[in-house]
C-alpha cells in the first residue's frame, strides 16, 4: 500500500505531502483545486508521459516521491521508496530505493504496484497478455499445480528444441565446426599439460632469476657457520671440558653445547646442499619462459587454469563425438522432443478444460456486476482459442482474450475497442471486483470513473469500489456524495492564493468534516437539510462497510 505521497512543483501544487491509509481512500474537493494533479502525479511516478508545461510556473523541476509498504515483494523491511524528478530541460532522474533506474524500468516496476482507472487511462487489464494469467489465478490451486508441471516440461522442451536447432544440419557448417573443434583438441593435447605444472614452472623461474642473490646469501651463511660459529663452539666445548670435574653444571652445559655443535654442523651441511639446487641456465630459462607463454596462451582461449583447459578438452571431445554421430544424436533428441510434446499436449488440454469452465463462471459473475452498474444489456465473455498447430507457449496452447458486447445485437469485441470512457470505467470496475482476490496489484486508483452516472448505478459503483478495498488499497477521486459516504478515509482538496500564487492544500477530514463535505457535494450548500441527508448517506455507507 501507499504510505506517503510527496509532490513538489506540479501545476498549482507547491509542496504537498499526503499520508494514505489501508482500505477506501476518497478524495473530493473544489473544481480545479488539484485532484487531477494528484492522480497525474501517480501517473508520472508510474513512468507515464510528462509535459514540461506541468512544471509549476517559475520552477526548474518537478518532483514526485512515494513510500510503499509491500510485504509480498521481497524488499528489506517490506518498504520501498520510489521517486521521479523531471527538469525543465526534459532530463529525468528516477529511483527505486535510492537506486537509479530508467523510465522504462520504473514503468515496468510500478505496473505491478499501481493500477490507475480513469476516463482516458489505459488500465493493466486492457493488456491482452495478462488475461490468461488472470483466468489461471482465478482457477486456483488445481490450475497452479498443472502449470508447475507444464513449466518444467516447457523448459526442457525449449532446451531440446534449441539443441536441435544447433545440430549443424548443413554439411559445410558441420565440417567447419569439426575442423575447429579438432584443432582445439589437438592444440591442447600437443601441449601435454600436467596438473600443477604451471606452479612448478613459476617457482623454477623465480629461483633462476634470483639465483645470483640466493647463491651469495647461501655462501655467506655457510661461511659464517663453518669459519666462525663451528670453530668458536669447538673452542668453547674444550674449555668447559677442562673444568667439568669441578662442577656438575659445567658438565651439563658442556653437553648441551656439544648437542648444539652437532646440530649446527647438520644445519651447515643442509645449507651447503642448497647451493646444489640453485643454478642459472640461460637455455633452461628460455624454455621455461616459452612453456609459460604457451600455457598462458591456452588459458586465454580455454580456461583460467590447467584444470579448466583439460576440462574444456573433455567437453570438446564429447561435442566432436556428438557431431560425428549426429544422425543418431538427432534421432534421440527428436524422440525426446516427441515424448515431451505428448506430455505437454495432455497438460495443455487439461488447462484448456479448466479455463473453459472457469471462463463461464467468471463471465457470469462479471455480467451480474455489470447489471448492478446499470449496464443490463452488456455481455462479458472470455474468448479462448486452442492452438491445433502445437505452437506451445509458457501457458500451453491457449490464447485468451476478454471481450464484451455493450448493446443487444452487437457482436463481442475486444475490451480495447470499447469507445465510451464511462462504459469502460464500469466494465473495469466489474472485472476488478470479481478478480479482486486474485489480482496481485496492491494499489488501485479510480479517477472520476463515476462521471455520467447517478442514482442506483452510482451507489453500486461505490459499493463495488468498497468491496475491492477489502483486498486492495483503493484511492478514488469522486464528485458523488453516495461514493464519498463510503470512504474509510476522506481527503479534501482545496486551493488558496498566497502572495499572488495559487497553492493546493490537502486535508484528512474528521467525521464532522466528512459530513459537511458530503452535504456540500450532494446539494452545493451546507444546510441543516443537506447535513441530515449526509448523515443518512454516511449511515448507509458505514452499514454497508460493516
Amino acid at each position: 500500500m501507499i504510505n506517503t505521497l510527496h509532490i513538489k512543483n506540479i501545476g498549482i501544487i507547491d509542496d504537498v505531502t499526503i499520508n494514505f491509509n489501508e482500505g477506501f481512500n476518497v478524495l473530493t474537493g473544489e473544481t480545479g483545486a488539484g485532484k487531477t494533479l494528484i492522480i497525474g502525479s501517480f501517473q508520472i511516478l508510474s513512468g507515464g508521459r510528462f509535459s514540461k508545461e506541468m512544471i509549476r510556473t517559475g520552477e526548474k523541476n518537478s518532483f514526485v516521491e512515494a513510500s510503499f509498504y509491500l510485504p509480498n515483494f521481497n524488499f528489506e523491511d517490506d518498504m520501498v521508496v520510489v521517486s521521479r524528478e523531471i527538469n525543465i530541460n526534459g532530463k529525468n532522474i528516477c529511483k527505486i530505493n535510492g537506486r537509479l533506474v530508467t523510465v522504462s524500468e520504473l514503468k515496468s516496476f510500478m505496473s505491478n504496484i499501481i493500477d490507475i482507472h480513469g476516463q482516458n487511462e489505459n488500465q493493466s487489464i486492457l493488456d491482452v497478455s495478462t488475461h490468461i494469467s488472470l483466468i489461471d489465478d482465478y482457477a486456483g490451486s488445481n490450475m497452479k499445480e498443472i502449470k508447475e508441471k507444464y513449466k518444467v516440461l516447457y523448459e526442457e522442451y525449449q532446451k531440446v528444441r534449441a539443441e536441435l536447432n544447433s545440430n549443424y544440419g548443413d554439411e559445410r557448417e558441420k565440417q567447419r565446426k569439426l575442423d575447429l573443434l579438432n584443432y582445439q583438441v589437438k592444440e591442447i593435447e600437443e601441449a601435454n599439460l600436467k596438473e600443477g605444472e604451471e606452479e612448478n614452472l613459476e617457482t623454477k623461474r623465480k629461483m633462476m632469476m634470483a639465483s645470483e642473490k640466493i647463491n651469495s646469501n647461501i655462501q655467506e651463511a655457510e661461511t659464517q657457520i663453518n669459519n666462525n660459529i663451528i670453530d668458536s663452539m669447538n673452542i668453547a666445548i674444550k674449555a668447559l671440558g677442562k673444568i667439568e670435574e669441578f662442577n656438575e653444571e659445567y658438565l651439563k652445559v658442556g653437553q648441551r653445547l656439544k648437542d648444539a655443535y652437532y646440530e649446527i654442523q647438520e644445519v651447515g651441511r643442509d645449507i651447503e646442499s642448497f647451493s646444489e639446487d640453485v643454478y642459472y641456465d640461460e637455455k633452461e630459462q628460455y624454455e621455461i619462459e616459452e612453456r609459460l607463454d604457451l600455457i598462458n596462451s591456452l588459458k586465454r582461449k580455454y580456461g583460467n587454469n590447467i584444470l579448466e583447459i583439460l576440462k574444456y578438452k573433455e567437453e570438446t571431445q564429447k561435442e566432436i563425438f556428438e557431431i560425428e554421430n549426429l544422425d543418431s544424436y538427432i534421432l534421440d533428441l527428436k524422440n525426446q522432443l516427441n515424448k515431451i510434446e505428448k506430455e505437454m499436449l495432455d497438460l495443455s488440454k487439461q488447462m484448456h478444460e479448466i479455463r473453459m469452465k472457469c471462463s463461464e463462471i467468471l463471465s457470469s459473475k462479471i455480467n451480474r456486476e455489470l447489471k448492478d452498474l446499470e449496464m443490463k444489456n452488456a455481455k462479458f465473455s472470455v474468448k479462448i482459442i486452442f492452438s491445433e498447430d502445437m505452437n506451445f507457449t509458457i501457458n500451453g496452447l491457449d490464447k485468451v482474450e476478454f471481450e464484451i458486447s455493450t448493446n443487444i445485437g452487437e457482436e463481442a469485441k475486444s475490451l480495447i475497442k470499447i469507445a465510451s470512457g464511462g462504459e469502460m470505467s464500469r466494465i473495469m470496475l466489474a472485472i476488478k471486483n470479481v478478480l479482486a482476490e486474485v489480482d496481485k496489484i496492491p494499489v488501485i486508483i479510480f479517477d472520476e470513473i463515476d462521471t455520467g452516472i447517478s442514482g442506483v448505478a452510482a451507489n453500486c459503483t461505490g459499493e463495488k469500489m468498497k468491496q475491492i478495498s477489502k483486498n486492495h488499497q483503493v484511492l478514488c477521486v469522486t464528485h458523488l456524495a453516495s461514493i464519498a459516504a463510503k470512504g474509510d478515509y476522506n481527503y479534501y482538496v482545496s486551493k488558496e492564493v498566497i502572495e499572488e500564487k495559487t497553492k493546493t492544500k490537502i486535508k484528512l477530514l474528521n467525521e464532522e468534516e466528512v459530513l459537511r463535505e458530503i452535504a456540500r457535494i450532494s446539494s452545493g450548500t451546507i444546510t441543516d437539510i443537506s447535513i441530515n441527508h449526509a448523515k443518512e448517506l454516511r449511515k448507509m455507507g458505514l452499514k454497508e462497510i460493516a
